[in-house]
């Protein structure tokens, strides 16, 4: 290991758009379902459903926040809807599979998702044996990340030192919290964070490709 990295014993990863490359476009596929969501509960038209989304997206965390507080949603009929996608978009990635395995410690995801998606997406990957578990939004009891709640979570229900642990994200709101409570943490700057005045200053590394990071970091292993 990097000695900056010598500390870690638990490496976190966000899933979308963190473990698959940004340019596979999938979560465009659940964005879309969301806006359709939307639009048939409120009885919008699909740009005013989208600008509804995004602002409850960026009011509550995740559009699922927004909707439960708003409107009382039951979370497991809009999960199971915008989750309900084909992922053919999506390759097995052998060298991130191998980079994994190296990893010294824990490997789990932190997701704002569900775990029956999270596990199809690691299937895609070939990742479904990479990691011991995936922390997902009920996991969180339906607060997700970046509340500090969601991170005081992982850390009490996996035994987590954070000062030991690395989380990986492409949203860099995200890591503020996982920054305040010592973890280390990756920036994936793949352009999917479109908030790009925000400060950066909880950001330990940036990399924009994290097959490229890990094969890299694990490569004397």
């Amino acid at each position: 290991m990097p000695p900056e990295l010598s500390h870690i014993d638990t490496w976190l990863f966000d899933l979308d758009n963190t473990l698959y490359p940004a340019s596979a476009n999938l979560f465009a596929l659940i964005d879309r379902r969301m806006t359709a969501f939307i639009a048939e509960l409120l009885s919008l038209d699909l740009a005013e459903a989208h600008r509804v989304q995004k602002a409850y997206f960026l009011d509550h965390g995740t559009t699922l926040a927004g909707l439960m507080a708003e409107h009382e949603v039951d979370p497991a009929a809009f999960l199971a809807y915008v989750h309900d996608i084909e992922m053919d978009v999506l390759e097995a990635n052998a060298p991130m599979a191998a980079a994994l395995a190296k990893l010294p410690g824990r490997k789990i995801v932190f997701t704002n998702g569900d775990r029956p998606y999270a596990l199809k997406v690691l299937d895609r990957l070939g990742l479904g044996k990479s990691f011991e578990a995936v922390h997902d939004i009920h996991a969180m009891d339906l607060v997700p990340k970046p509340a500090p709640a969601a991170y005081a979570g992982i850390c009490t229900a996996f035994g987590i030192d954070p000062t030991r642990a690395l989380f990986v994200e492409d949203m860099a709101r995200n890591l503020k919290p996982a920054k305040a409570i010592g973890m280390t943490t990756v920036w994936v700057d793949n352009g999917s964070e479109q908030d790009h005045d925000a400060d950066r200053s909880f950001v330990d590394i940036r990399v924009t490709d994290v097959t490229h990071w890990l094969v890299s970091i694990t490569e004397t292993l």
